[in-house]
Order: structure tokens, then sequence, then C-alpha cells
């Protein structure tokens, strides 16, 4: 359960993020799976990015809840900053940040498929300090805590390591998203003994990598709402991520990317150099 771990983070009970998020996804997100009128759907910035109501709508009721538990903290979500772009500057004050994806995999979502979720994130100062993801139509919850390690449904996660000699399984950028620079950049895994596949939503590829069922991520854009809850959540399950320069990814931006999330060192090592790093 989520109360063995071994403290509350800013004095906020982990318990009642959790109750937080589990009621957002049942009012806004769970009744309109596979539920979605065309005039639900909408297009923000091409085809390919998609918003529904569901998205706006759990993301209001998730920034009323979060910041009601946590007095003077503030929300950095994906439809805010969509609206609003300097709201991601939140990211760099003092206030302690939840940061938000209240539908990671709308595009899944939107075509009936259960593989997406909801993020939140608890940060101070660019450091992270509490994740939550929550795959509702796969009735999965993952909580992670620095330094206080990850769960999923109550279990403890560990990532461990391949196999030795073991075929790579690698998520990356979807190709519907990257760039012709960074579809360059991340040919680089199309080598022996590396097989590496299109991601579906970045916040399960990451709790697969947490689980072990994954070996690693590639990824080559730096939202912190599709990041920041996975790699905690990836960290404490005692695997590790790294940018193409050999640094920690960092939630305030400014990364060299691509970047990966591995199960451990050795992979993330090895998927650093075939990204191109030094």
């Amino acid at each position: 359960m989520i109360d063995e771990f071994p403290e509350h983070v800013l004095d906020v009970p982990l318990d009642q993020v959790e109750e937080a998020v589990r009621k957002a996804a049942a009012a806004e997100i769970t009744p309109r799976f596979r539920q979605l009128a065309d005039e639900e759907i909408l297009e923000k910035n091409g085809p390919h990015d998609l918003v529904t109501v569901a998205d706006r709508a759990a993301e209001a009721h998730l920034t009323a809840s979060l910041t009601a538990l946590l007095p003077g903290s503030v929300v950095v979500g994906e439809e805010a900053v969509h609206a609003d772009p300097a709201v991601y500057d939140a990211l760099r004050g003092d206030a302690p940040v939840w940061i938000v994806d209240p539908v990671d995999g709308t595009r899944q979502f939107v075509h009936g498929d259960p593989g997406f979720c909801t993020l939140v994130a608890l940060a101070l100062h660019g450091e992270l300090l509490a994740s939550w993801t929550f795959a509702p139509a796969l009735d999965e919850f993952a909580v992670a805590v620095k330094g206080g390690g990850a769960l999923l449904d109550g279990q403890p996660l560990r990532s461990g390591a391949p196999a030795p000699g073991a075929v790579l399984e690698v998520a990356t950028s979807h190709p519907d998203y990257t760039t012709p620079d960074e579809k360059r950049a991340l040919l680089g895994l199309v080598t022996e003994g590396v097989r590496p596949r299109p991601c579906g939503s970045a916040g399960l590829e990451y709790l697969a990598v947490a689980r072990g069922a994954l070996d690693a991520t590639a990824f080559s854009w730096e939202f912190a709402w599709d990041h920041a809850a996975g790699l905690l959540l990836v960290t404490e399950a005692g695997g590790t991520h790294t940018t193409v320069a050999g640094e920690p990814f960092r939630i305030t931006g400014g990364n060299a990317l691509p970047f990966t999330a591995a199960r451990d060192t050795a992979t993330a090592e090895r998927i650093r150099a075939l990204l191109g790093g030094q």
C-alpha cells in the first residue's frame, strides 16, 4: 500500500493524492472512454495532436483537488500550457509544482485503446519528489517517492537488467511526432541487438521499463508532463536516465536530445552511444 512509504512529501498525504487522481479519472475520463462524440475531439497543432473534453475536464478537476491538498502549490498541465505557454515557467519558480498530463496517450483514448493513463508528479525547484501513474482502463496504479521506492498496485517495482546478450527492446518517439533530424538521430538504434519500435503512451512505456517489461526508451521531446512521473518511477525502481550529453534529464528543460530512460546503467549507456552521445 502507499502508506508503506516512509514519509509524506511536503506534508501531502500520498494516499490523498492517489484518491484525487482516481476521482478525476472516474468523474471525467472513464465515463467518456469509447463514448466520445466527434465534436468532443479537437486538433491542437495538427491531426496527430488531439485533445478531448476528457483531457480538459480531468485537468481542471485535478488542478482544483491537488492545489487544495497543498496550499501555495501550482499546476503545470498540458492543456493549461497550450492555452498559455507562460504557465510552463512555474517549473523554474519557488512554489511546489504539480505536473499533470490528464490523458497521456490521447490518440489511444480516442481510438478506444486502453493504453492511456493519467500522470501526476510533484516537484520543487526542478527536483522530482513523487509521482503517480494511473491507467484506469487497465486498472493499474503506480506510485514513486524520491528515496522511497516505487510500487505498482501495492507491490514493489524492480526494473532489473536485460539478460546478457538479449536483444534490447526500445520504445522510441513516434514517427508522427518527429522532425527529420530527430528521425536521423533515432536511426542509430536500427542496429544488431536492438529492436526499436514507436512508443504509445509515454507514461505506460516508462512503467514498462520500471517493471522490466521494456529495456529502454529513446525520446526526442522534453515536455515535462510526458516525462516527469515516469522518470521518477524508473529511477526509484532501480533504473536510470541520461541525455546524449551524458547528463540526467532536467524537467526544467534545456536538455541535449534525444535522451533515454533504461532498466540499468549499462543499457542507458549503450542507448546513449547509439543515439550519438559522446
